[in-house]
């Protein structure tokens, strides 16, 4: 997920598509938030662990 919303931001940068920007953005933080959770010993969405 994280790597999807960098990807979503430099097409958004380099195209100038503010929505896809706004996509990466949001793509990035929920993934660095569910990634801080997994790392916590939370699970998230049924699983012990997100990768």
């Amino acid at each position: 997920m994280i790597v999807l919303g960098v990807i979503l931001l430099v097409i958004g940068l380099i195209t100038g598509l503010s929505i896809l920007w706004t996509i990466g953005i949001v793509l990035v933080v929920i993934g660095i938030v569910l990634w801080v959770l997994g790392l916590m010993g939370h699970a998230v969405g049924g699983r012990n662990h997100y990768w």
